[in-house]
């Protein structure tokens, strides 16, 4: 692909707000997630996987990462429920020992803030992770909400958290654009009338993203701030 594609004709370079998912798009937190889980495996005896495994089974929430990285003759409920209960204790003491924001991602935020565009993050990590991860990670920039996965809201593709960001800001959702790297994030966007906005560089591929419903695909950091340019 190139660095970056548009796949709407007359693209919007106006929006003045952002939601951006978290995981494979602001930070790589591919090897903390593969390493804790990779941990609970040898410990119940089960093979472990390669990060670029890893890749795939993220997106969807924890307990659909754990039934993905378990055997299938291990994916019984009772299982299910041990390793999801271990993999949130281990990744607790794991989530930032090598996680960090991906190359461009700060430079991004700053001009964002410089541009005075709206800045929100809504991720499928439990919410009891997420504003501990961005405040560690992402202390020098101003989120106008931070989400995680929470009882009571459907994680994504549902649209209810994302709307749930938009409306309490009084905005339309015409005019947010939603970012991440997965068809989890795009079928989100598409769902809740966000303007869907893939990026290369994190877990996925741009077939993927097209698939799922992304109008524009971009390959660095940078490239994102054409739709914020008035």
């Amino acid at each position: 692909m190139n660095s970056s594609i548009s796949f709407l004709h007359n693209i919007r370079t106006d929006f003045r707000s952002v939601i951006f998912d978290l995981d494979g798009t602001l930070l790589n937190t591919l090897d903390d997630i593969s390493d804790s889980m990779n941990t609970v495996l040898k410990e119940i005896g089960c093979p472990v996987h390669s990060s670029d495994n890893y890749k795939y089974f993220v997106g969807r929430g924890i307990k659909h990462l754990v039934e993905r990285a378990l055997p299938p003759d291990r994916r019984d409920a009772r299982t299910l429920e041990r390793a999801t209960e271990r993999m949130r204790a281990v990744y607790h003491q794991n989530w930032d020992k090598k996680t960090f924001p991906y190359p461009g991602i700060p430079g991004l935020l700053d001009e964002l803030t410089r541009r005075y565009v709206r800045m929100s993050i809504l991720s499928n990590k439990p919410h009891t992770y997420t504003p501990g991860v961005v405040e560690r990670f992402l202390p020098r920039w101003t989120f106008a909400a931070v989400a995680g996965s929470k009882p009571g809201v459907p994680q994504k593709p549902n649209p209810d958290g994302a709307l749930e960001i938009v409306f309490a800001q009084g905005e339309n959702p015409s005019d947010v654009v939603f970012v991440g790297d997965t068809d989890v994030d795009m079928e989100t966007a598409c769902a809740a009338g966000l303007f869907p906005a893939g990026v290369l560089w994190g877990f996925r591929t741009g077939e993927e993203l097209l698939e799922s419903g992304a109008l524009a695909v971009f390959d660095k950091p940078a490239d994102l701030l054409q739709l914020f340019q008035n």
